[in-house]
């Protein structure tokens, strides 16, 4: 990883290795992945990289706090939703990015539907995923579909990350709200509630928290499956046969960054193909937005999954996030297990 590292730092030292000046990121993606891109970022730039790991929805609650005293210049990754959201309240600012036409159409709709103020970086489907070793050891059949998950053979099996924390969870819920109409949906919840064991607070940690033994199944993007098998554990990931919704993960420049130059060059260098190929340096298997970008073959493809035309306009507007959530906080989360 090492060699990697200094390989792709000097791919990108055109950029220049001379510049000075600090940039501080919210980073939403895996730690792993934060760490490379802090790292070639600063190596290849001379421009200090102050990161903080943070979920979607930490990363949110943190930069509604600091709105009168912006603290953080740029937040990098992390599902779209919350993105949308910030922009509609103000809390990021409008750049547009002349390497937007080098961008998938999903990416530069995002950031058309936003005036600017965000730009899709990944994608990635919704799935479930399993541990392979412990479900042929239990003579299970793994889940292939929503219905399947409500199963009582399931109960005490299954994680799902916290809409509070994550924008994982918020996909999920709004996924099945299109998919199922919100009534049908809320219904599912509660019954799959009776078989959740712990909502995480991120989320990736249902996948490697199966991966690891600690639960059979977890709902969760299903480029995170590969992540965990490329580190040796046996864990799988289903795009469910009902249909599924996609994230797509984002970056956002911050009203009233202190050291926006230094935040505008990392956009800059964040939407370019090879800093997006630094996913898959870090085993990070999401779809990037550069068209150019090389793909890998344990990204998830999205022409075997049923995808839903997810509406992210509507399911990104704060109003709609924060109904939902309150929802699902009264109606899911208050019952017992």
């Amino acid at each position: 990883m090492k060699q990697q590292v200094i390989a792709l730092a000097v791919s990108l030292a055109c950029l220049g290795a001379h510049a000075e000046g600090q940039v501080n990121i919210i980073c939403s993606v895996q730690a792993e992945q934060c760490n490379l891109v802090q790292t070639v970022f600063a190596k290849s730039t001379g421009i200090k990289v102050n990161l903080t790991h943070k979920a979607a929805g930490e990363a949110m609650a943190q930069l509604s706090a600091e709105r009168a005293n912006p603290k953080t210049d740029l937040w990098y990754g992390g599902t779209g939703d919350p993105h949308m959201q910030a922009a509609e309240t103000g809390l990021t600012m409008a750049y547009k990015s002349a390497s937007l036409p080098q961008l998938r159409d999903w990416a530069q709709q995002q950031a058309e539907q936003t005036g600017y103020k965000t730009v899709g970086i990944y994608s990635g489907p919704l799935g479930i995923s399993y541990n392979t070793e412990a479900m042929a050891k239990k003579k299970l059949q793994p889940p292939k579909c929503w219905a399947d998950l409500l199963d009582a053979k399931w109960k005490g099996e299954i994680q799902a990350p916290n809409p509070n924390t994550s924008g994982t969870a918020y996909v999920q819920i709004a996924t099945l709200v299109q998919l199922m109409g919100e009534e049908k949906a809320f219904d599912y919840l509660k019954a799959l509630h009776k078989n959740i064991s712990q909502y995480t607070r991120s989320g990736a940690a249902p996948v490697k928290n199966a991966a690891r033994g600690e639960n059979l199944i977890g709902v969760a993007f299903a480029h995170e499956a590969p992540v965990e098998a490329a580190n040796g554990f046996p864990v799988v990931s289903n795009t469910p046969c009902e249909g599924t919704g996609a994230e797509i993960g984002s970056m956002s420049l911050i009203a009233g960054a202190r050291n926006l130059p230094e935040a505008k060059r990392f956009y800059e260098w964040a939407l370019t193909p090879a800093a997006q190929e630094l996913g898959v340096a870090a085993k990070q298997f999401q779809l990037p937005s550069n068209k150019a970008a090389k793909l890998d073959e344990r990204m998830p493809d999205f022409a075997k999954a049923k995808m839903i035309k997810y509406d992210y306009a509507k399911y990104g507007s704060s109003a709609e996030r924060k109904r939902l959530i309150g929802r699902w906080e009264k109606e899911v989360n208050s019952l017992p297990r």
